[in-house]
């Protein structure tokens, strides 16, 4: 938690968040996560000055366990001093212990922040899904609470000023709105209309943008005329020469023999590989997120 500090910018986690997404649809299949298509609702994680604190803590801790499917969990939320925003004690449920940072006694909006990652946490250890090291494993659960449609509240939670600021997650504010401009794509969502900082909202735009240019890169037909132009470069080396990755590109090309030479690229919504072979213009589809693709290869 960024509490007055310096808040990391851009895309230094990016990979790791690709990777995330991956996992995800390898996980828990293209159904389960469509099964997200409807992201938590502000009014279902509101939270008044005039609760009462634990009541309310609650209260949205059971609209999040909800969201997530999760109707076995119970969660006891209690609040300590700490470095973290919060810490959530896995163990085999079905009563789970979370502990939230004194500050939120004060900043109470974002309790659902907060929540929404620490039931992230219990979600994932459902599924037996994690990364290997604390660090990945946590960038894996911000892109899982936002990818699966509770991750808006903790981009929301970002507020600069010339004297404060805060952040909660691990992702920087770009890379939240990243994901959660991933998901929007996906699943039609404009989630702009909720963000009640201006922070977060122009984060989802850089974002955004980010995400989009996924969907513009070659062999797919919508990239640019430089990529395209760079593209039919490395594909002619590729087929006078020895194939392979080519420098600073996304995409590998590889022999097939027999047969015509194949390129290997990132789908755009999950990043799992794709590949067909080099022939113009085709149509694909992901076998892991089911996405059709146009191409010219």
């Amino acid at each position: 938690m960024a509490d007055g500090g310096p808040v990391e910018r851009g895309y230094p986690h990016l990979e790791t968040v690709r990777a995330a997404i991956t996992a995800l649809y390898k996980r828990l299949s293209y159904d389960t996560i469509h099964a997200f298509d409807t992201s938590v609702a502000p009014a279902d994680v509101a939270f008044c000055d005039t609760d009462d604190l634990y009541l309310g803590a609650q209260r949205v801790a059971r609209e999040l366990v909800r969201h997530y499917r999760l109707p076995d969990a119970r969660l006891v939320v209690g609040f300590r001093r700490m470095e973290h925003a919060a810490n959530i004690e896995l163990t085999a449920g079905p009563e789970y212990f979370v502990e939230l940072n004194d500050r939120f006694r004060t900043h109470r909006r974002d309790i659902g922040a907060a929540l929404a990652h620490e039931i992230a946490h219990v979600y994932l250890h459902r599924v037996d899904l994690s990364f290997p090291g604390t660090r990945d494993n946590e960038i894996l659960t911000d892109t899982a609470t936002t990818y699966l449609g509770a991750g808006w509240l903790l981009l929301d939670a970002f507020r600069e000023d010339g004297v404060s600021s805060q952040k909660l997650g691990y992702l920087t504010p770009e890379e939240f709105g990243y994901v959660l401009a991933k998901r929007s794509l996906v699943f039609g969502e404009d989630p702009s209309a909720w963000f009640t900082s201006a922070q977060a909202y122009e984060a989802y735009a850089r974002g955004l943008e980010r995400a989009r240019a996924d969907e513009r890169r070659p062999p797919l037909t919508a990239a640019g005329w430089a990529g395209r132009r760079r593209y039919a470069r490395d594909r002619r080396h590729a087929q006078d020469h020895r194939p392979g990755p080519a420098p600073d590109a996304p995409y590998t090309f590889t022999p097939d023999s027999p047969g015509p030479l194949r390129v290997t690229f990132p789908c755009p919504t999950c990043h799992a590989r794709v590949r067909v072979p080099v022939r113009g213009r085709i149509r694909a589809r992901c076998g892991l997120c089911r996405t059709v693709l146009e191409c010219d290869t």
